[in-house]
Order: structure tokens, then sequence, then C-alpha cells
């Protein structure tokens, strides 16, 4: 009880904030570890190598697409992903990418978890891209 009194008020505070963040850090290094174990990510040099014989979509939303997106890549916004795994072949590898790439991560671990095995992402993601591009 005297402990209880004495955490009261900014001591208590300070270590529901402590475990909040705890948390965080844990959930995103389990992300990290999951998204090592679900993709490849590569340089952009290596996703301009291989995409032609890939899938590539862009998992953002349909009008950040719109906006700009890399020449060739298709559209599956992350929001819809668990109703398009018909849409994807699983005979080709699927490259991945939106503005950075914890997104992509997270697609990457859904995939994974369908059976999908060559998946890869972005690394730099789409901010940094220097190929070509177009927009509607």
């Amino acid at each position: 009880m005297k402990l209880f009194l004495a955490l009261s008020g900014f001591g208590m505070l300070n270590i529901i904030l402590g475990l909040v963040v705890l948390a965080i850090a844990i959930h995103e290094l389990y992300i990290f570890i999951q998204g090592r174990r679900s993709a490849t990510q590569l340089t952009e040099e290596e996703f301009k190598e291989g995409m032609r014989k890939a899938q590539v979509v862009d998992i953002r939303e349909r009008e950040d697409f719109n906006a700009g997106h890399i020449l060739g890549a298709r559209n599956i916004a992350f929001s819809t992903l668990a109703n398009s795994y018909g849409s994807f072949r699983k005979d080709q590898p699927i490259y991945l990418y939106e503005r950075k790439k914890s997104l992509a991560v997270r697609a990457a671990i859904k995939l994974k978890k369908q059976g999908f095995k060559d998946i890869y992402i972005l690394k730099t993601g789409y901010q940094e891209w220097s190929g070509k591009t177009k927009s509607k």
C-alpha cells in the first residue's frame, strides 16, 4: 500500500507511459522479425532487374496510386488485400511496394500466411524510386 501511495501522480503516469512504449517496441520488433521471415527486401536496382518477371503490386490506396506509381505496377490496396488473394499467381514472384515499407511488410506477412513463397519488398519504397513512373 505504501508503494502505491508513493507512486501516485507523476510516478504512476511514468510507469504507464513506459509500459506503453515497451508494448509498442515489442510490437515493432515482432513485425520486423515476421517481415524478415515473410519477404526479401530488395534495393531499387534489384527490384528493377526482376520486376519484368514478377507481379509488381502497389499496396497504397487508389488515390495515391493514381497520383503516381511505378510503370507496370497494378494496385491492390492493403485495405482490400484479404479479398484479393485470388488475383495473385503462386507461380510468379510478388514484388510489393508502397510509400515506405512498413505496410508492405504487413502485406508480405499476410501473403506468406496464404501460401505465397516468392515475396519481395522494395526496401526504400516508392518515395525514393528513381525509375519510370506513371500517373493518371
